[in-house]
């Protein structure tokens, strides 16, 4: 599937006026529950792009690394 064709999802934190975004998506077949953006997916990998050049090249990171990447996140945002 190429990936414009795929759903891709904005973080809840994007203020949707054209800046610098991201997006994901899943990638492949699902295999491990994780969350992203509080909506669970399940995924082997997920994709990132970004939004402004969705025909660009996009990332792919495995799903324990994105599991790592969202907790550290969080533990940054924590008040």
């Amino acid at each position: 599937m190429h990936p414009t064709e795929r759903p891709w999802r904005r973080s809840s934190y994007s203020m949707g006026n054209g800046g610098n975004c991201v997006e994901v998506a899943d990638h492949a077949h699902p295999v491990n529950a994780h969350t992203v953006d509080a909506q669970t997916v399940n995924a082997p990998a997920i994709d990132v792009r970004d939004s402004k050049a969705p025909d660009g090249p996009v990332l792919r990171i495995p799903g324990e690394q994105w599991q790592a990447f969202v907790a550290g996140l969080k533990e940054l945002t924590r008040p």
